[in-house]
């Protein structure tokens, strides 16, 4: 079965693959991360609000991101988004986003949806009582969550939160859809180039194993620790 597979291939490839394609992977990981939590949080709060709009706004735009596949999300912002924003400025011709900021932009809308219900059920594991306490010290709302509850939330929720964002990022390989150089992207430009699909396939696959295991086993040690330390 093996007996042409051409690990040579992947040899010469190492340098593209990992300085171009991981490269990008990692960087569009990061920051969908990074704004995912933000604008997560921020949802969070909303749909945990006594604010009937607000949580009205936060539970529909949660329910509507989650019954979504994403690979659409991506095709939705990647054609919609130039037309939307030319819109908002008043210009006759879409703006030129990109595909790496549209990506960005997808991928940080839509893991705000499933960041916002981790947040939220951490937020929830805080007993009322320290909220109560806020309250009576003279806090309002928004001082209360950002400094008594959320502090605690992030603690409680941090191996969560990880393993999202390992989710996410064996997610941005979609991106492959829009002709993006993501990791696999990448493989596939060579695979097609040299004729070589089932070895850079394979490549490909181990080499998301290795990293999201990794990952994985890194998060349940620290679910392990914090656990202790609780």
């Amino acid at each position: 079965m093996f007996a042409g597979f051409d690990l040579d291939v992947i040899q010469r490839s190492l340098p593209y693959l990992f300085r171009e394609g991981m490269t990008f992977t990692l960087t569009l990981t990061a920051l969908a991360m990074s704004g995912g939590v933000v604008f997560g949080t921020l949802l969070a709060m909303m749909r945990l609000s006594s604010l009937g709009p607000l949580s009205w706004f936060a539970g529909g735009y949660v329910n509507l991101m989650r019954s979504i596949p994403l690979v659409l999300v991506i095709f939705w912002f990647y054609f919609l988004v130039p037309w939307i924003g030319g819109w908002i400025i008043g210009a006759d011709r879409p703006i030129q986003v990109g595909a790496f900021w549209s990506s960005v932009i997808t991928f940080t809308l839509f893991e705000a949806a499933y960041y916002c219900e981790i947040m939220r059920a951490g937020i929830q594991s805080i007993p009322r009582g320290q909220v109560s306490a806020g309250y009576a010290l003279g806090l309002n709302y928004w001082q209360t969550m950002g400094k008594i509850v959320l502090p605690q939330a992030f603690r409680n929720m941090t191996p969560v939160l990880l393993t999202q964002t390992i989710i996410l990022f064996q997610d941005t390989s979609l991106v492959y859809v829009l002709s993006i150089t993501d990791f696999l992207g990448a493989a596939s430009k060579v695979a097609q180039r040299d004729g070589r699909l089932i070895e850079m396939y394979l490549f490909v696959a181990v080499v998301y194993f290795i990293i999201s295991f990794a990952a994985s086993y890194s998060v349940r040690r620290l679910q392990a620790r914090i656990a202790i330390v609780r």
